[in-house]
């Protein structure tokens, strides 16, 4: 199982929100009773979902020990869950499922994507956001650096992000399901401090898997050869700033 590390994944916490806020701003539902956030890492964007529907049952879910305890801790009032993704279940309809940047963890979309629609109330909606970056530098690179060492017999089974489907193949997957349905994609072009800030980003997030499958001194080697990609591949810009196209998919359905 991935290891997380809350710190470091809120490094970047305000990038990491802006596509949170966009897909939490396409939800029409009023005064739901139940919203489930999947994937609630931290609790911060869980927060947002009890702000905004103040009278609902809001409940975080998270496979992640490490991040429940953070979300826990910053938000003792709302109910946060253990539970892995893949099988997660409710025993009652429930009226908004919310998943941000997590679902791409996971496999077989074609199966997962009806099944949480299946879930639904009548009315409910089903709202997504998932990084959509896999054929970026910041991702192939991560391949190129883990076929470049001493340490590849070690990474080749290993498992990181999903590569998702395109928007044309979850409307396939969604439309005989929803009654209202609602694709988009957008790249955020993310202004980043620091050196290098692009590997602080995906150590974070999809570089885990990666580096916890070494020991110390593979990981070093490893994640040196994976920086050194990095940095040709988004060079600092003449004020310092580090340019960092990020891709994200959305959807709303409605049942």
């Amino acid at each position: 199982m991935t290891s997380w590390d809350p710190n470091q994944y809120l490094k970047f916490a305000d990038h990491r929100l802006r596509p949170a806020l966009d897909l939490l701003g396409r939800i029409r539902a009023d005064e739901p009773g139940s919203v489930y956030d999947l994937g609630c890492g931290a609790g911060n964007v869980t927060k947002l979902l009890a702000e905004r529907w103040p009278k609902a049952r809001v409940t975080g879910v998270d496979s992640a020990m490490a991040m429940l305890e953070k979300a826990r801790a910053a938000a003792p009032r709302i109910a946060f869950l253990r539970a892995d993704l893949a099988a997660w279940r409710t025993d009652e309809p429930v009226n908004v499922i919310y998943s941000n940047a997590a679902l791409h963890w996971l496999e077989a979309h074609d199966a997962l994507f009806p099944r949480l629609m299946a879930q639904l109330a009548p009315g409910g909606t089903l709202a997504v956001q998932m990084p959509r970056n896999h054929r970026a530098a910041s991702h192939t690179s991560m391949l190129e650096a883990a076929e470049a060492g001493p340490w590849k017999a070690k990474l080749a089974g290993v498992a990181s992000i999903r590569a998702v489907h395109d928007a044309d193949a979850y409307y396939r997957i969604l439309a005989p399901l929803a009654a209202r349905l609602d694709i988009w994609e957008c790249e955020y072009l993310q202004v980043l401090d620091g050196p290098n800030p692009v590997v602080e980003w995906t150590k974070g997030t999809a570089l885990r898997p990666y580096l916890d499958a070494l020991d110390d001194a593979a990981r070093k080697g490893f994640l040196a050869a994976y920086a050194e990609r990095i940095a040709a591949a988004y060079p600092p810009q003449p004020d310092g700033k580090t340019l960092f196209p990020f891709r994200r998919i959305f959807i709303v359905a409605e049942r």
